[in-house]
């Protein structure tokens, strides 16, 4: 770790409080709480666009306090031009290790190129990003998301042979244009029911992975479309407005409507369990403990994975222990 001097380092941590201030997030221990020698960790986090989101961000505060990790934590607001700022704003104040959830894939290199120069690692955290160097960043922590829609194309097949069904019309709520996990989650799906004649997606609306927008969207659909079996939705937010439409529109989710769903909030397994939810593959936000453990790695200059993924499954109204599916926490 590079030598700070105390004044320098109570700087960052008014800076750290001020940003935390500004986000709404709880605050982190004051600076005499902690060692002179923690890991100084920056945080860019996307936004607050779901139970989700709030519940990834709250993690990585209860994990940096319970690993001794100084962080600048800052919400970026669904903006990438903010996020941005903020890994500057990092740059600048020389933290050990640089965190952040892109918002979206793309427009990132310049930024990161002044990080590597600095001589600061960085880690990607829940979404991926392209780049014609993959050296600008040391690691990723977060989700398969090819494997979450496989998993969501797996189930409908499984459902489908259960129940002897056929000309299954699908639409599909994808997240954020640009993101890896609209990407990718469209992607695996695409790939589990390929050349399956019994599946035909229909039409894809991005309702950017936020309830509004899910309910829009799907409102919209149903007036377009006269038939429609399946519902993928790319995250629970999306799909708790899509089923408000469902319902305002007469029809039963999860009986008329075949529901699945991404990421496992409480709200999406309370539904699963009720019924009108028939799938929901679980995307985890309890990272923190994960990209703690690397950061301080990184500090140290350790090398760490190239990707880390937690362990995640589906929850599905085939699951015979679906009413013992602990508390979420999110």
């Amino acid at each position: 770790m590079r030598p700070r001097l105390m004044a320098k380092r109570a700087l960052v941590f008014a800076l750290a409080l001020t940003l935390l201030a500004l986000s709404g997030c709880a605050p982190q221990p004051a600076p005499e709480e902690q060692a002179e020698d923690a890991v100084l960790l920056g945080f860019s986090q996307l936004g607050w666009e779901s139970a989700w989101r709030i519940g990834n961000s709250l993690d990585i505060q209860e994990a940096a306090e319970r690993a001794g990790v100084q962080l600048m934590f800052d919400n970026a607001q669904q903006k990438q031009e903010n996020q941005i700022k903020a890994i500057r704003s990092f740059i600048a104040y020389q933290v050990d290790v640089i965190a952040f959830a892109p918002i979206v894939e793309q427009g990132w290199d310049t930024v990161l190129q002044e990080a590597k120069d600095a001589g600061i690692p960085v880690l990607l955290t829940d979404r991926l990003i392209v780049t014609d160097d993959p050296s600008l960043y040391v690691g990723y922590v977060g989700a398969d998301f090819l494997e979450e829609g496989n998993k969501a194309g797996k189930f409908l097949i499984e459902k489908a042979n259960r129940e002897g069904l056929t000309d299954l019309k699908i639409v599909e709520l994808s997240g954020t244009l640009s993101s890896s996990p609209m990407q990718q989650r469209g992607e695996g799906f695409r790939a589990a029911i390929e050349g399956d004649s019994r599946f035909e997606i229909i039409e894809t609306m991005s309702g950017d992975f936020l309830r509004s927008k899910g309910k829009e969207c799907m409102e919209s659909l149903l007036e377009r479309h006269e038939k429609i079996d399946v519902l993928f939705s790319h995250n629970d937010a999306m799909t708790l407005g899509a089923i408000e439409a469902i319902e305002e529109a007469g029809l039963v989710p999860g009986e008329d409507i075949i529901i699945i769903t991404v990421d496992g909030e409480q709200a999406a397994i309370d539904l699963l369990q009720e019924g009108k939810i028939n799938c929901v593959v679980e995307c985890t936000p309890m990272l923190g403990d994960i990209i703690m453990d690397l950061a301080k790695k990184l500090a140290a200059g350790e090398e760490i994975p190239r990707v880390t993924n937690p362990e995640e499954r589906a929850f599905t109204e085939f699951d015979e222990d679906l009413m013992d599916i602990p508390p979420r926490g999110y």
